[in-house]
């Protein structure tokens, strides 16, 4: 009984309460529709700026291709500012939307907001679509924001899309710690479809913190911020921070990621003393003394660099001076049957082709054989006839008998040993063992010595310098020699040389047209009358370093008669200063027959930008000048060339402690 009783309760339940639950909330769903209609009502009448509009809610159910697509606004730390304006005045020529772009997720189906005044439809009539364009596309061109008539800035709108996070996107939230916004840099929008971002100099921030530190130190020095100690030790605490971050810095990259706080900091110092200085007239003075004293200290600097640059090139490397020493005594420690080199009978055959090397430097002497061996087609026809002084002479010898240039045949002459060549018969040598010679040298007055101190080096006292104009008294069983100079370096077979046509001329060389200064002008003193009647100032000079002599017609013509004579006139250096150059330039004046330029490549020791495509077309390179390959101060670009050619792995290298 109680359960039948149970049964009809619970039918009773379902067949009285249920109505009445689902009645009540269809009433609840009516009221809840009915609010949200009040809402969109009491919305859609709004009032901006004292003009009536309306601000379309648009449901999620509409069709999406009545969305536009939300305007995206470009802008920096600069325009933060300008843009807060834009909000308190008239919208009458302007759309403005706001937009978030998360880790460039796409934004989901929110309510887009958009602000019309009650012109909209005179604007658009006034305004084409192809301008619109085109102003967007400035924008995206140039990251700039185009401005109206009246200077404020105008929000472009872009080619419709759904995609709001793949069009807009604020360059200033979303930039990259490692290229942080500079102020004043106007930045840009980078598009989802892959455009490229306009990027800044990549040392522009080192600069404007190195003009920072240039500003501060000028209002440092001035009477007025002396007069303000707090604003003092702000300053100099400005200049420490700076400085720090500074560092040895050359461009954006190199910087730490607090230099932006610290120029930021320092701009707002800097922007205090600004307020605090009222005396132009004393900035520009304390300007100008600056511009002089940086104008002294550049002078004086340079004029430290020549001279430091002069002596490191008349001063011999450790290396270079150990290697010598060793070489030498090994050489002595030799039977002498065991001094003497193979095929001395080639030595005099006028049928092979024969070099002159006139050096005292051990490792540059064989760079040179090395590398013309290296390129030679016939080495067994390739005579090398090296003359060095009494000094390095076992050296020399020692190097070439334990390092044999292959099947090509070597000799190694001393100076000593050409008894001819003495004070009676050549005036150089003469000249060079007089006391005003000597004088000009070791005086200890500087003052009166000579300005340009290049020709103060010590090579200019070495007879081994001038040993080029007799080459027929040192070879008179030869027709032609090719003399090549110790600091060079040979990059193609030479054997075509010897069959040129020089055409009744002494010398064959590459001339040196190309730049003024290798004219007659610059090495010869026209203000004489026996050069200026003699000689054209504007004539080409022609290089010493690989040169075609023709010994036939040097003697026929007299050439070392002529040298002798010139010599004498200029035994007080009237005529020109000391070298080799002038007197050759002189000597073979109307003698010289032009060689192809691709033959002779100059300018590796003091020249930075000597043509790439030349260098490898050159069959010599040339390291003319102070910066030898084996100095430390030869130019690195450029030192490859003549280190291949050197063995470091040598056992007498390693002991002298000679590296690349």
């Amino acid at each position: 009984m109680m359960l039948v009783r149970n049964v009809v309760v619970l039918m009773l339940l379902v067949t009285v309460i249920a109505p009445i639950v689902l009645y009540t909330d269809r009433i609840g769903t009516f009221k809840s529709a009915s609010s949200r209609n009040e809402f969109i009502e009491e919305v859609t009448s709004f009032t901006f700026s004292g003009e009536a509009g309306r601000l379309n809610v648009l449901p999620q159910q509409e069709s999406s291709a009545t969305l536009k697509e939300p305007i995206g606004l470009v802008y920096t730390d600069n325009t933060t500012k300008d843009l807060q304006k834009l909000e308190g005045v008239e919208h009458k020529s302007a759309r403005v939307l706001s937009a978030t772009v998360d880790d460039g997720q796409a934004q989901k189906a929110n309510p887009i907001r958009q602000v019309t005044d009650g012109n909209n439809q005179e604007m658009q009539s006034g305004v084409s679509e192809k301008s619109t364009t085109a102003a967007e596309n400035e924008v995206r061109r140039e990251g700039k924001i185009p401005k109206d008539k009246d200077g404020k800035a105008r929000v472009s709108r872009r080619s419709s899309s759904n995609n709001v996070a793949q069009n807009v996107e604020v360059k200033a939230e979303n930039q990259s710690p490692k290229t942080p916004v500079i102020p004043g840099k106007l930045e840009t929008a980078k598009s989802g479809e892959g455009q490229n971002e306009q990027m800044a100099a990549p040392d522009a921030r080192v600069r404007q913190l190195k003009d920072q530190l240039i500003r501060a130190k000028v209002y440092l020095s001035l009477p007025a911020t002396k007069n303000n100690p707090h604003f003092t030790r702000e300053l100099r605490q400005r200049i420490k921070e700076v400085q720090r971050v500074l560092g040895a810095a050359s461009k954006d990259s190199d910087l730490p990621r607090n230099s932006y706080d610290r120029l930021k900091a320092m701009d707002q110092t800097l922007a205090k003393g600004k307020q605090i200085q009222d005396d132009c007239t004393a900035i520009v003075r304390k300007l100008r003394a600056m511009l002089h004293s940086t104008e002294e200290q550049l002078r004086v600097h340079k004029k430290q660099t020549l001279f430091l640059t002069q002596l490191t090139a008349k001063t011999l490397p450790k290396g270079l001076h150990c290697l010598p020493l060793r070489l030498t005594s090994e050489y002595y420690a030799l039977n002498s049957t065991q001094q003497h080199f193979p095929n001395q009978e080639k030595l005099e055959d006028p049928r092979l082709f024969h070099y002159a090397l006139f050096s005292d430097n051990v490792l540059a002497a064989a760079v040179v054989v090395n590398s013309t061996i290296t390129h030679a087609k016939e080495p067994s026809k390739h005579v090398f006839h090296i003359v060095t002084d009494r000094l390095n002479y076992a050296a020399m010898r020692m190097w070439f008998l334990v390092n044999p240039p292959g099947k090509a045949t070597i000799q190694v002459q001393n100076i000593e040993e050409f008894t001819w060549l003495n004070s009676s018969y050549s005036p150089v040598l003469k000249q060079l063992g007089s006391p005003s010679m000597i004088n000009y040298y070791f005086r200890t007055h500087r003052a009166n010595s000579d300005s340009n101190l290049k020709y103060r080096n010590p090579k200019y006292l070495s007879i081994l310098n001038h040993l080029r104009f007799y080459l027929p008294e040192i070879f008179p069983k030869l027709d032609k020699v090719l003399f090549l100079d110790d600091d060079i370096v040979v990059h193609k077979d030479l054997t075509g040389l010897w069959s040129l046509n020089l055409k009744g001329k002494v010398n064959g060389a590459v001339e040196t047209c190309g730049e003024s200064f290798h004219r007659f002008d610059r090495y010869l003193n026209f203000s004489n009358p026996l050069i200026s009647k003699n000689f054209d100032p504007r004539a080409c000079g022609w290089a010493y370093g690989m040169n075609v002599f023709d010994l036939k017609e040097w003697k026929k013509q007299n050439i070392t008669g002529v040298y002798h004579n010139w010599q004498k006139l200029n035994h007080d250096r009237q005529l020109w200063k000391l070298g080799t150059l002038p007197p050759g330039l002189i000597t073979f004046w109307n003698r010289t027959y032009p060689l192809d330029r691709s033959w002779h490549v100059l300018g590796l020791g003091y020249n930075p930008n000597v043509n790439q495509r030349e260098i490898e077309r050159a069959a010599v390179i040339h390291y003319n000048g102070n910066l030898k390959p084996w100095l430390e101060i030869g130019m690195p670009k450029y030192r490859n060339y003549w280190t291949k050619y050197v063995d470091y792995d040598h056992v007498y290298l390693r002991e002298c402690n000679i590296n690349p």
